[in-house]
Formats: structure tokens, sequence, C-alpha cells
């Protein structure tokens, strides 16, 4: 049996909380997602309140920034796996002005599933979100029904 493809209308309905503490970020990555078409989108200026907005949404996908006062994007890459599930996958994406292969293997080593420089392509990080998106709905997928997919 195939697995059904993932339709456009399953991507845009998934919730999505973008962390960063530059005004001018978050209004660039609203953006982007309003003219993609996603309906379920969450915005957070203050990494301090990123754990419990983090817990209370559950998101599907998280965009973070890394270099933010207070508490950085390291620090909460390390509590976001300190709560996550084993059979679970739920997908960060870094979006840095850091260009360091230090923060770049960092990042990747503490659960991020993928990173992007900043200033980055609007079309690329969109295509990224999608992509993950989608790995995250075939996870689930799976997850839910195993048996289902074997082959």
């Amino acid at each position: 049996m195939m697995a059904q493809p993932v339709q456009r209308e399953e991507l845009l309905a998934r919730r999505i909380l973008a962390i960063d503490d530059e005004e001018a970020n978050v209004l660039l990555l609203a953006s982007l997602l309003e003219r993609e078409g996603y309906g379920d989108v969450h915005y957070l200026t203050d990494p301090a309140r990123a754990m419990e907005t983090f817990l209370a949404l559950q998101p599907d996908i998280v965009l973070l920034d890394l270099m933010m006062p207070g508490v950085d994007g390291f620090q909460l890459l390390e509590a976001f796996a300190r709560h996550a599930r084993e059979d679970d996958f739920r997908p960060i994406l870094v979006l840095t002005a850091d260009t360091t292969l230090q923060a770049r293997r960092r990042a990747l080593a503490l659960g991020a599933k993928d990173f992007v420089v900043k200033p980055f392509d609007i079309i690329e990080v969109s295509l990224r979100i999608a992509n993950l998106l989608e790995t995250r709905i075939l996870y689930e997928r799976l997850r839910q029904n195993p048996a289902a997919n074997q082959t």
C-alpha cells in the first residue's frame, strides 16, 4: 500500500512558532508565512517566554534565532530537547546571522533539524519549512499506523 501524499492544506494548517528578538525579523517571517497561507502562526520576541509558549502551543515546527539576549537559541534547543517525547518528531529550523561552523554544528547537535543563515532567501526558507512540516506529518502517520506503512 502506498502512502498518501501530504496535501498543501495539511501543511498550511500546522502550528508554527517563530522566536526572534528582532522585530524586523519577526515581521519578515510574518509576511512570508502569511503570503504562503499558513494560518496558525505565533511569534515571540521575548526569548524568556519561549519555553512556556512552546509547552502551551505544542507547535509543529519552531523557527528559532540563536543570538538573543538573556536566553539564547542554544539554551532553548537544550530546553526543548529535555521536553521532547522520544516518539515525536518536532523540527526546529534555526535562522541565524551566526555564520560560524561551530554554531551550525552546535545547533544541529542540540537537535535543530535545519540551519539557515541570515539574510536568507525567503523562497528557500519557505521550501525548508514545508519540507520539515511534510516530514512531521509523514512521521505522525507512521507512528499512528505502523503496520499500514510496511511493505
